[in-house]
């Protein structure tokens, strides 16, 4: 099982792909944890990468691919993975295809999330992250049960440094430019699912993921792989289904 989650930056694929990796039992790939793993050391290619990062432009094509490739490799994605920030332009989508069918395998299904552009700047500016186990909090929608504190682990709470007003219109212009075509890209191929992520309909995380369940169980031909990678779980969603 593949998916991959397209969106502008604080549209929720973080969040909804934290709670899809429980409910589905499959490894979340975060692009942008992996480059800022790599910008944190002190190596040529990880000087290179965060170059691009400080500035909120998108890595090239072939730097991204060659990390991608290699996260791919390792064993927990076995069983399937949620691809969240990759890929964000049509040549990472050939490459990923051919990836997956050296491998016997395919993307299965793509969730394009929306937000307002108010509600992606309010949410970005407000987003706190543990550095250790990666929960996502939001100092207003999402609050840790202890200030600055996460609930999970204990570590203490950051911010990341490209959560800034400015920098977060410039991710979501760079967005709409270079990572928009993709929608129409996997849209051709039917694999495409749209969602809008508003508190004006009350469609947040929570309820993206339980939408993007019912969608993988009303397809057929995702019946036998989540009731072999679910198990017991698929009991909270047949009702989904009648």
């Amino acid at each position: 099982m593949v998916i991959i989650m397209l969106g502008a930056p604080g549209t929720g694929k973080g969040t909804v792909s934290a709670i899809l990796k429980e409910k589905l039992n499959i490894a979340h790939v975060s692009s942008g944890d992996i480059f800022r793993k790599y910008s944190s050391e002190d190596s040529e290619l990880g000087r290179e990468i965060n170059s691009y990062l400080k500035e909120g432009n998108l890595v090239p094509d072939e730097l991204t691919i060659k990390m991608i490739k290699e996260r791919l490799a390792e064993k927990d994605v076995e069983n399937g993975v949620i691809l969240d920030g990759f890929p964000r332009t049509e040549a990472q989508a050939i490459a990923l295809d051919k990836m997956l069918e050296e491998e016997g395998k395919k993307v299965d299904l793509v969730i394009d999330l929306s937000s307002p552009k108010e509600e992606i700047l309010d949410r970005i500016v407000t987003r706190r992250i543990c550095p250790k186990c990666k929960a996502v909090y939001n100092t207003k929608l999402n609050k840790p049960k202890k200030e600055g504190i996460c609930d999970i682990c204990g570590s203490e709470l950051y911010q990341r440094e490209d959560d800034t007003v400015e920098r977060v219109e410039n991710r979501i212009e760079v967005y709409q430019s270079q990572t928009k075509p993709l929608e129409e890209y996997y849209e051709k191929a039917d694999k495409l699912f749209k969602i809008e992520i508003t508190e004006k309909t009350g469609t947040m995380a929570k309820e993206a993921a339980d939408i993007v369940i019912e969608k993988l169980i009303n397809r057929k031909e995702n019946i036998k792989w989540l009731q072999s990678s679910q198990k017991e779980k698929l009991n909270k969603w047949k009702k989904l289904v009648n």
